[in-house]
């Protein structure tokens, strides 16, 4: 009888191990930026061998989608949370949604920002599939404001000058905006004129 060809495996991922490197990157790239947070550095933090990483990541782009990926499915639970909250009226709900964000800023002396805006201006010209995930990822995010001012503009206490996607759309792009100037001037300058202008004016 033949024998059966042995089938070389090599070492097993250690199950968490994969989390483990997902969310000490995203801690490092959020920090540092994609381009200067390197694979050594991700694998110090996560406290792991080199070898491991490879296990789990094809490349350096692979793992930056996943990082993309983690804090996006984050940051959508969290807006989630607060834009479905029906004890409050819809535009209440979105006006606390980034009030709580204003207030993390503040807190953590305007720095860092949006990681997917970051990624946008580092890395978006130079990778398809980053590019690609970071598109799906905004209009997710878009689509969670979009339904909230639908509903607004439905009960009459929003705006409808404009079509809610289009709102929606506005209501992303100023905001990713406003943060690039906040992390520029260290003030929150810029998200209060957001807020003004999209409360005060735009949606009321």
């Amino acid at each position: 009888m033949a024998s059966r060809p042995v089938v070389r495996r090599g070492p097993k991922p250690k199950p968490g191990t994969r989390g483990t490197l997902v969310q000490a990157g995203l801690s490092l790239m959020h920090a540092e930026g994609y381009a200067a947070t390197g694979i050594q550095a991700v694998v110090e933090e996560a406290g792991v061998p080199k070898g491991s990483f490879y296990n789990h990541f094809a490349s350096k782009e692979a793992f930056g989608a996943e990082v993309i990926d983690a804090y996006s499915e984050r940051t959508q639970a969290k807006l989630r949370d607060i834009l479905t909250d029906s004890s409050r009226a819809p535009l209440a709900r979105l006006e606390a949604y980034f009030d709580d964000r204003i207030e993390a800023f503040r807190a953590s002396g305007y720095v860092r920002g949006c990681l997917m805006g970051n990624f946008s201006a580092e890395a978006a010209d130079h990778s398809a599939l980053i590019r690609e995930r970071l598109a799906g990822h905004f209009a997710a995010w878009t689509g969670l404001i979009e339904a909230c001012i639908a509903e607004a503009q439905a009960d009459g206490s929003a705006a409808r000058r404009f079509p809610a996607p289009l709102l929606a759309d506005f209501v992303m792009n100023s905001w990713e905006g406003a943060l690039l100037r906040m992390r520029v001037e260290k003030s929150d300058a810029p998200l209060l004129a957001f807020r003004q202008v999209v409360f005060g004016g735009l949606l009321a």
